[in-house]
Parts: structure tokens; C-alpha cells; sequence
């Protein structure tokens, strides 16, 4: 089983290293740090969705599903890819380690800080821009990336992986319906899975993200909905909050209604029946120049 496994995880590396892979890949060849076993629950990975080449613009963003750190919502990572393509931008759905699957941190800061630096180490040839590279999360996967947006390091110029020396700073953030903090307003559920049991009031202040923003985390576009019961809406207003403080740009969209986890909407191939937030996220993102050709 074992060498199954090495031997799925080479040919995925040796796919990712050619011109615009197509197939899931690992993160690392030789297996994630800290991994519990050789099973695909152990072994994180990126699904890279590339746009028809008359419409890539050559910006990409990297997707963090959401589920609890429980679980992955595909409606969450692969719609969006695809949506994502339609408007020229390359989406990379990151598959992270779970606590479910007995997971918690750091293990999935290492695969999304793992999965930024490859987008960016690959760009000259998958045809993108290495700075413009952004991290798009839902609910947990909204955390995942706002920790991200918020933890984010220069890479390490010494160290012998290519990779490794490639910056984890995400040029933009899209937050949909976000798990933002690990106080008194956040998801019970996504806390446990992240931290365990009892954990330190230090994590908790450490991954409670509306704490960790500075003028330097990028800039941000955040929605959510007054109706969400799952993840109160305050955890986005937090996080605008902390922004606009630390002067750092945002867009913050509350919407009246809708429950937790709408993805693009209603329906997600028909543009009439998609949600509000889609329409004004591109007009953000054009904003950024993520929608145009360069």
C-alpha cells in the first residue's frame, strides 16, 4: 500500500512539473510534514482548473474549501474554479488535512502556505503573473486562508527547496462567509477540529485572525449574510474592522439573506441565478487587475 501510494504521489509531482497539469498533486513528493499515515486523507493536494488561454488574464487564485476543517465542500472549491475560469482567472482547489481525519494546527496552515508557494514557484510556466496570485476561502476554508492572509512569511532564501524560498503572501483575499475568529463569535465546531481540546489562550489569540492584521496583510474582499446561524456575520464585520484600522483596503458586503454556505448561489452555471456577491466580487477583482490581460 505504501508503494502505491510513493509511487501515485511521483507521477502527480512529475505531472505538476510540466505546463499546466491538469491532475490532482501532492504538495510534497515525499509526503507532508507531520502526515499520520500514507492514505489520501493524509496526503494534501492541489487541483489546478486553467482557463481557456483567449481569456486567461493570468492572475490565479488559490481555493480553500470549507467544512468545519471536517470536511471538504466541493460546491466550494471546484464551482468556484470554474467560475474563476470563465472570467480568465486559474483556480487551484487545495485539498488540506482535517481534523477529522486527526489533523489540527498546523498541519493545514503548512499545506495552504505550502500550496501559495507552488502556484508562485510554477508561474513562468503555467502562464501566470507571480503577483497576482490570491487565496479565496468559505467559511473554514475561510479561516484557513485569512490565516494565511494574516501569518504569511518571505520565504526561506537558504533553504535547498525551490519552492520553500517562494513568499506565502497572498497578493489578494476573497472571504466568503468567513470563520474569522476563535472567541466568543466563532463556529464551535471549526475551533475543536483546528485546535483540539483545551487549547492555550495563546493559539486561541494566535489563530483568532481579526487580532493578527497588520498594514501589510493584502487586500480583501469579505461577504456574508445577516442570516448566517452557523457563522455569525460577526466575524466579517471583525475583520473589515481590523482592516480599516490597520489602513489596509477592503470591500465588505453584508447581505440580508441566505444561510451558511451558499456558494455561488441558487445555481451555479446559470449568471441570472447567481448570488449578488459573484457580480460584485468581479467588479472588485477588475479593480485589483486580476481581470485583466497583461
Amino acid at each position: 500500500m505504501k508503494t502505491m501510494f510513493a509511487l501515485m504521489a511521483i507521477v502527480g509531482w512529475t505531472t505538476a512539473l510540466h505546463a499546466h497539469p491538469t491532475n490532482p498533486f501532492p504538495l510534497w513528493p515525499n509526503g507532508a510534514p507531520g502526515a499520520l499515515g500514507d492514505a489520501s486523507k493524509d496526503i494534501p493536494t492541489l487541483t489546478p482548473y486553467f482557463p481557456d488561454p483567449s481569456k486567461a488574464t493570468g492572475a490565479a487564485m488559490v481555493i480553500c474549501p470549507g467544512g468545519g476543517y471536517a470536511m471538504l465542500a466541493s460546491h466550494e472549491g471546484k464551482d468556484y474554479a470554474r467560475w474563476f475560469n470563465e472570467n480568465g482567472i486559474a483556480g487551484f482547489v487545495l485539498k488540506y488535512r482535517l481534523g477529522s481525519a486527526g489533523y489540527h494546527y498546523p498541519a493545514m496552515f503548512e499545506d495552504v502556505t505550502r500550496a501559495m508557494r507552488i502556484v508562485r514557484a510554477h508561474a513562468k510556466e503555467w502562464n501566470l503573473d507571480p503577483h497576482r496570485i490570491g487565496i479565496i476561502g468559505s467559511s473554514a476554508g475561510g479561516h484557513l486562508a485569512s490565516t494565511l492572509l494574516t501569518h504569511f512569511d518571505a520565504g526561506n532564501p537558504d533553504s535547498p527547496d525551490p519552492i520553500e524560498r517562494q513568499s506565502s503572501r497572498p497578493d489578494i483575499g476573497i472571504l466568503c462567509y468567513a470563520v474569522i475568529t476563535m472567541g466568543r463569535f466563532t463556529h464551535q465546531g471549526t475551533k475543536f477540529n483546528l485546535l483540539g481540546d483545551n487549547p492555550s489562550p495563546e493559539l486561541v489569540r494566535k489563530l483568532s485572525n481579526e487580532l493578527q492584521v497588520t498594514s501589510n496583510t493584502p487586500p480583501c474582499f469579505i461577504w456574508a449574510t445577516y442570516e448566517d446561524n452557523v457563522v455569525p456575520v460577526e466575524n466579517s464585520l471583525m475583520f473589515a474592522e481590523a482592516l480599516r484600522k490597520a489602513h489596509v483596503p477592503f470591500a465588505l458586503h453584508i447581505f440580508e439573506k441566505g444561510g451558511h454556505g451558499l456558494g455561488l448561489g441558487s445555481s451555479h452555471w446559470d449568471p441570472a441565478h447567481r448570488h449578488p456577491w459573484t457580480r460584485d466580487c468581479l467588479y472588485w477583482l477588475n479593480v485589483q487587475g486580476f481581470l485583466e490581460r497583461k
